[in-house]
C-alpha cells in the first residue's frame, strides 16, 4: 500500500500494473479491496490499476460529520495530481459511481472512460435524505455490526450468502471494519447529492454500465435509465450476483470490462 497526502488527508492506495491508468471508486461501506478481483485480471494485462480507499474509510483519514460527493470528488482529482496522471479511464460502483459522475461534472476533460456499476443518477426523496441521515446516527450510536447483519443478504444476492461463503465473509469484513464516524459522514454528504439525470445526456466519453440481474439496491431498471441518457453506452447484465457483481461473479464482471476497455 502507498499513501498520499491530498486534500488536508492522508489515502491509502495500490497502484498495480504498467499501462494506461484505470482508476476504480469503491462503494459504502467497503474499502478498496472490494477490487480485488479487477486488479488481478487487469494489472499487468495493459492496465495499470489504481484503488484507493475514500475518505473515511480503510486506511484513509476518517473525517467525521459530513462528506458531499464534491469532497469525495476533489479527492479523486487530488490522487491523480499526485500521481501525476491527466486522462484516466473512470469506474464505480454504488456511492462509488455517485461520485465518478460527480467526477465528470468537475472535470470531464480528464475522463477517457467512464464504468457506472451498480449505481443510479437520482437525487434522494425527501423521504430517503432522512432514512440516510437516521442510518448515519445509528452507525454513530451502535457501530458497524447490526447493519452489516442487516444488509449482507442485499449487498450480494441472497442465494450466494451461503453459496459464497469467502464473499460473504469478505463483504462482512469490509462492513464490520469500516468507521462509523466515515460511513456516517459519507452517508450524510450523500443524502444531499444533485440529480445527476441531465448530466448523463452530455457525456462524450465511452461508458460501461454493468448492473449484477438480482440487485436490490439498484435493480436493473436504473441501469436501463441510465443506458437510455447516456449517449452510445453499453449495458451489461450479469446473472447469478446482487449488488456487487465485479465479486459475485468476478469472471463475468471482468469480461464485460476487458471487452469495454480493449475498444478505447
Amino acid at each position: 500500500m502507498s499513501t498520499a497526502a491530498v486534500n488536508g488527508i492522508t489515502i491509502g492506495y495500490d497502484d498495480s500494473g504498467d499501462g494506461r491508468p484505470l482508476v476504480l471508486v469503491h462503494g459504502h461501506p467497503f474499502d478498496r479491496s472490494m477490487w480485488a478481483p479487477q486488479v488481478a485480471a487487469l494489472a499487468g494485462a495493459g492496465w495499470r490499476v489504481i484503488t484507493a480507499d475514500l475518505r473515511g474509510y480503510g486506511s484513509t483519514t476518517v473525517v467525521a460529520g459530513k462528506t458531499p460527493l464534491p469532497v469525495f470528488a476533489q479527492d479523486v482529482v487530488g490522487l491523480l495530481d499526485h500521481l501525476g496522471l491527466g486522462e484516466v479511464v473512470l469506474g464505480g460502483l454504488s456511492m462509488g459511481g455517485q461520485i465518478v459522475m460527480e467526477c465528470y461534472r468537475r472535470f470531464p476533460s480528464r475522463i477517457r472512460g467512464l464504468i457506472l456499476a451498480d449505481t443510479f443518477p437520482r437525487a434522494d426523496s425527501a423521504e430517503g435524505q432522512a432514512f440516510r441521515r437516521a442510518t448515519a446516527d445509528r452507525l454513530e450510536a451502535e457501530g458497524m455490526t447490526g447493519y452489516a447483519r442487516e444488509n449482507l443478504a442485499r449487498m450480494i444476492a441472497s442465494y450466494n450468502v451461503e453459496a459464497m461463503p469467502a464473499v460473504a465473509d469478505h463483504v462482512m469484513t469490509m462492513m464490520t471494519g469500516a468507521s462509523p464516524a466515515g460511513a456516517a459522514a459519507a452517508l450524510r454528504g450523500r443524502a444531499e447529492r444533485p440529480d445527476y439525470r441531465d448530466l448523463l445526456t452530455t457525456i462524450t466519453a465511452p461508458t460501461l454500465i454493468v448492473v449484477g440481474r438480482d440487485d436490490e439496491f439498484t435493480p436493473v431498471s436504473d441501469a436501463e435509465q441510465m443506458h437510455a441518457l447516456i449517449p452510445g453506452s453499453t449495458l451489461v447484465v450479469v446473472d447469478g450476483a446482487g449488488h456487487l457483481p465485479n465479486l459475485e461473479q468476478p469472471g463475468a464482471f471482468n469480461d464485460a470490462l476487458t471487452a469495454f476497455l480493449s475498444r478505447l
